[in-house]
């Protein structure tokens, strides 16, 4: 076993959704250092550009910026398109894309959530993930091999805390908790229905990563850690790289948790 290798994404194609968010760069970063050909797909079309150059004056890759509506089939077939125009075959679906919604629908609280916000969430958090592995799990199955990387989160495993928030505007809507929850039986779904086809199905859950956040909040959610602090914005990149590599060659079905300790008191 050469250790090296095991983690080596060369020449491997990657699609990476929600790629113009706030760690999608420092994932599309490892990736394409690792030597991987990163597909940033976002709705962000100008923030998947930026990265895109940045990428390609680093390193040895290509990648590929493709817009993408989670909620419209028609942007889905756009990107498969594109992806198969562009790329020999698909090694890895990372379905990180997400909306979580405005401080200002975050701190409504449940009562107040509207119904067209709910559908919004579920449109794209969870719908978004089935429509788009069903086509590249089509693709995945007929090459006869394929890794899909579901990001949920802690708030799929554990109710929100709400004593942590106060007014911060950071608080978790409901929706949240319900789509990334709903993504851990998708994964294990998905994962038993693919077995034996040389497809691979697993989540990743992080815990929460200080950006600049009210004082308080941060205070009070590291208390919440074993480690004592919330995470930094590239801690979650081998976790990452592990689950699109050969490194986890045996691993399907799971969910990596990864949290400070935040889940295991």
């Amino acid at each position: 076993m050469n250790v090296k290798n095991i983690f080596d994404l060369t020449d491997k194609t990657v699609i990476l959704t929600g790629a113009a968010g706030y760690l999608a760069g420092n994932y599309a970063d490892g990736l394409s250092q690792s030597g991987a050909n990163v597909v940033l797909a976002d709705i962000n079309y100008q923030g998947c550009k930026k990265l895109e150059h940045k990428i390609r004056e680093k390193y040895d890759v290509d990648p590929l910026s493709v817009k993408l509506d989670l909620t419209q089939s028609k942007s889905i077939n756009n990107l498969v398109s594109k992806i198969t125009k562009k790329y020999s075959g698909i090694d890895v679906l990372i379905n990180n894309a997400a909306y979580q919604g405005t401080p200002k629908i975050r701190t409504a609280g449940f009562e107040n959530l509207t119904l067209e916000t709910w559908n919004q969430a579920i449109s794209v958090n969870l719908t978004g993930i089935f429509l788009l592995s069903q086509q590249i799990g089509k693709i995945m199955k007929n090459q006869k091999f394929g890794n899909i990387i579901n990001i949920s989160s802690i708030y799929g495993i554990v109710g929100a805390d709400q004593r942590i928030y106060g007014k911060s505007g950071q608080n978790s809507a409901v929706f949240y908790a319900a789509t990334k929850g709903a993504v851990l039986n998708l994964t294990r779904y998905l994962a038993s229905f693919w077995n034996r086809t040389g497809i691979r199905v697993n989540t990743f859950s992080p815990g929460g990563v200080e950006n600049k956040q009210d004082k308080n909040f941060v205070k009070n959610y590291s208390k919440k850690t074993m480690i004592g602090r919330m995470a930094r914005n590239d801690e979650y990149v081998g976790a990452l790289i592990f689950l699109a590599s050969d490194a986890s060659s045996y691993m399907t079905g799971s969910n990596l948790i990864i949290d400070g300790g935040w889940t295991a008191w």
